[in-house]
């Protein structure tokens, strides 16, 4: 009886090890993502996931342009697929696009074949809209497992989490957004935010809006660089070679 308590509190102790490394952000066990550049560095990623969404990807670029800043948005396939005159303007404006998969699911719970559509969806509804290839790729809800992470790399992406989670999908208010980022940010860091919803289109994100104007507002007066993810990419190369 002891002996198989002891082993039943084993496999429950491995299945919630297993769980944890499926969602943390920062995990590297099942395959490795990009995460920042560690605690240190003057650079700073903003991240949106979930859009193109009417109006607020618009009144968010809007932000951007005002403070002179490049970041960096991982795109639902469908929603770029109704929504192609959004993606194009953030290419245009100069951000960084990714895929975010077709319809937002799972993919702790998803076959491969399934994901291997949802990326083919995904990279030609972008490419259609944009002209871009994308090679960034955020899974949603951040779960993956370890076949999740190789099925991304065999179509050439590069998949990419977040080390500060603003929680902004369900904040009462900007300022409760702010506080969350302002008690994570160290420098180097990877800042996930919303600016639509794998719900339906339209979503409101004003508080996104406003929290990522008031982040932009204090970090750059105090001398930290936005920069879209590639860029991060590029300057963590440089920094190692």
């Amino acid at each position: 009886m002891i002996a198989g308590l002891i082993g039943g509190v084993g496999v429950a102790g491995l299945a919630c090890v297993g769980g944890y490394h499926t969602m943390s952000p920062t995990s590297q066990l099942y395959g490795r993502t990009f995460i920042g550049l560690g605690s240190g560095s003057r650079l700073l990623a903003l991240t949106y996931d979930d859009g193109p969404n009417d109006p607020y990807t618009w009144r968010m670029m809007e932000v951007l342009e005002r403070h002179g800043v490049k970041a960096t948005f991982f795109l639902i396939g469908q929603y770029v697929q109704q929504k192609p005159e959004i993606a194009r303007a953030l290419v245009a404006a100069g951000h960084a696009i990714g895929s975010h998969t077709w319809s937002h699911p799972n993919l702790i719970f998803t076959q491969v074949t399934e994901l291997r559509r949802q990326l083919v969806q995904t990279r030609q509804a972008i490419l259609d809209a944009t002209g871009v290839e994308t090679k960034i790729f955020r899974p949603p809800f951040g779960a993956r497992r370890p076949a999740t992470l190789r099925t991304v790399r065999a179509f050439g992406l590069q998949a990419v989490m977040w080390n500060i989670t603003c929680y902004d999908w369900k904040a009462k208010s900007a300022e409760e957004i702010v506080a969350r980022a302002e008690r994570q940010i160290r420098g180097g860091d990877v800042i996930l935010l919303h600016d639509g919803s794998h719900v339906r289109m339209g979503v409101n994100r004003s508080r996104s809006v406003e929290a990522s104007d008031r982040i932009l507002s204090r970090y750059r007066g105090e001398g930290f660089e936005f920069v879209a993810i590639p860029e991060m990419m590029e300057r963590q190369l440089a920094i190692s070679s």
